[in-house]
């Protein structure tokens, strides 16, 4: 038996880290960069109006979309010389699919095409062990619910102390500094 190579390690290894890279939640970035649709986006409506968007791909806790969509807001509030910000109209959409996968031990020649009848599926529990034969009803499926968050904003910008009362303003270079250690740059 040969061995493999030190090179072929090296190959296996580089396409494993690759493939591990890909199953990441989205870093806080500008939507584009590196080829990623998701990220984040501005769009100034007024001299003092932005409108701001976070979007992020599967593996993005809708929490994570939120705080980066609120640090993105304070960035563009202090790139741009004011002190702090109110989101006036703030939303966050959910995208949910379901995607479903067919049993890889499941063969359609083990009964007839439709109705209940017995065929091979480890789901099936029966005196205290699992059993390759039990009752399904038609093709055995995995079904997988994938959620994917955008969250977008109208924001306003202003100098000087924040609005004092108002529940939607925000001090922006305090939100940079609570919030900027907590999201994911890319590498």
């Amino acid at each position: 038996m040969k061995t493999p190579s030190l090179k072929t390690l090296a190959l296996v290894a580089t396409a494993g880290l690759t493939l591990a890279a890909c199953a990441t939640a989205t870093p806080y970035q500008p939507a584009g960069f590196n080829g990623q649709r998701n990220g984040y986006a501005e769009q100034r409506l007024e001299s003092n109006r932005f409108r701001v968007s976070f979007s992020g791909n599967s593996l993005t806790s809708r929490e994570q979309v939120e705080m980066s969509l609120l640090l993105r807001s304070a960035e563009v509030a202090a790139e741009n010389g004011y002190d702090w910000f109110a989101t006036v109209n703030r939303a966050t959409e959910r995208d949910t699919r379901f995607y479903t996968t067919p049993d890889p031990f499941y063969n359609r020649y083990y009964g007839p095409a439709r109705g209940p009848y017995w065929s091979p599926s480890w789901r099936f529990y029966r005196s205290g062990f699992w059993s390759p034969w039990g009752p399904t009803w038609g093709n055995d499926f995995d079904i997988r619910q994938v959620d994917r968050y955008e969250a977008n904003a109208e924001i306003i910008l202003g100098r000087g102390p924040k609005p004092a009362g108002d529940p939607n303003a925000f001090d922006a270079r305090e939100v940079i500094q609570n919030l900027a250690p907590r999201v994911t740059r890319p590498s």
